[in-house]
């Protein structure tokens, strides 16, 4: 059993969020800025990606074992998901100091690039608090996929009740993004 808990000094979002919205809005628009701090405490801002397609994995965290603990740590070991022009990231409402147990008990999470969400700012504001997926509404993210192309805008999302491993898919879509990017620079 792990301990789960919140603060509210991690997230920071370009606007006020008081509503949850609806992540299928995101898709073809600028994807919300935000700034998140990862496992080393160091501030990730996603306008400093742009120029790199960028993979966010929304999921339940630490609560949801085994199955996003695998979704994350093969999500992080996925060469065609991790380059120097692809980026991926999972993202949680847990805070990194419940983090310890976990990963000793499941040692290839330390690979796993992980943004905390503590006060679910960023979560609300993609939508993912209330997603299909989510066995926690409104409370915590389901498990959902949103890739980001490099000019900052979403191309797809996948809302996953299943739990499975989509790394297959999202290289699909990663690819086809790289693809359509070569093709307009001809």
């Amino acid at each position: 059993m792990f301990a789960i808990g919140k603060d509210s000094s991690s997230s920071q979002s370009a606007g006020s969020v008081t509503e949850l919205a609806d992540m299928n809005s995101l898709l073809n628009k600028p994807a919300p800025d935000f700034t998140l701090t990862d496992k080393a405490g160091v501030a990730q801002k996603l306008s400093d990606l742009h120029g790199k397609t960028v993979v966010l994995f929304f999921n339940e965290g630490l609560m949801c074992y085994p199955a996003c603990w695998n979704q994350m740590a093969k999500l992080a070991s996925d060469p065609r998901l991790n380059t120097d022009a692809v980026k991926s990231y999972s993202v949680v409402v847990d805070i990194v100091k419940n983090w310890a147990p976990a990963i000793a008990q499941t040692p290839e999470l330390a690979k796993a690039d992980v943004l905390y969400d503590t006060d679910s700012v960023v979560s609300k504001e993609y939508g993912m608090l209330k997603s299909t997926s989510s066995m926690h509404y409104a409370v915590y993210p389901g498990h959902t996929y949103v890739v980001i192309d490099p000019s900052g805008i979403v191309r797809f999302i996948l809302d996953d009740p299943r739990m499975a491993i989509n790394n297959d898919k999202l290289a699909s879509e990663v690819q086809s993004l790289q693809n359509a990017a070569t093709s307009t620079l001809k």
